[in-house]
């Protein structure tokens, strides 16, 4: 079965991305950091082991020069971050589907690999960011996914991965690297 790798991506236009990071920084240097991030991150997953997907907002950016031509893209859609995601990780398989967020600096292949081979024997694979939250969501059967999937999470809280596993309590889940996101310029330092 064909698996998907799901890169959820803002257009990065000035004062739509990185906002608090450009509060650290500034607007401009926060835009140029996400547009550059994102361009070494789509070309470091590109990988004959998955097809890589590109989930854009706003939805009109389906269209954006910005984006390699090459590449599947998908608008968002509506929603609060949860409602879709869940829609992301439903819209695709019925092979295993990972989706991540694009302001991950140290994503690798390897990474992604790992998710894929812990949902040989798991309905659910995350990898935990430092701070609570999670770069990377993985489902083995997407379809399947219940539509509360990510209800009643406090996102961009230390809470967001503690209370998404709370509404998963019969589901067979492995946890994969930690890994660092960006959001502020403290976050810019390698750890």
């Amino acid at each position: 079965m064909r698996r998907t790798l799901v890169l959820m991506i803002k257009e990065p236009r000035a004062g739509r991305v990185k906002t608090r990071l450009g509060r650290d920084i500034g607007i401009i240097p926060a835009t140029w950091w996400f547009r550059h991030q994102s361009a070494r991150l789509i070309r470091r997953l590109r990988d004959p082991r998955w097809q890589l997907v590109l989930a854009v907002a706003p939805d009109l950016a389906v269209a954006s020069p910005v984006w390699p031509a090459d590449l599947p893209r998908r608008p968002q859609g509506r929603g609060d971050l949860g409602q879709r995601m869940g829609a992301m990780l439903r819209g695709f398989g019925p092979g295993p589907v990972c989706l991540i967020g694009a302001d991950i600096p140290d994503i690798s292949r390897a990474h992604i690999a790992r998710a894929f081979a812990a949902l040989g024997s798991h309905d659910l694979v995350f990898g935990p960011a430092l701070d609570g939250g999670y770069w990377l969501v993985g489902a083995k059967h997407p379809k399947r996914l219940p539509r509360c999937l990510f209800a009643d999470v406090r996102w961009s809280s230390k809470h967001a991965l503690s209370d998404t596993l709370r509404g998963m309590p019969d589901h067979r889940i492995a946890r994969i690297d930690t890994l660092r996101d960006v959001d502020t310029c403290t976050d810019l330092r390698p750890r």
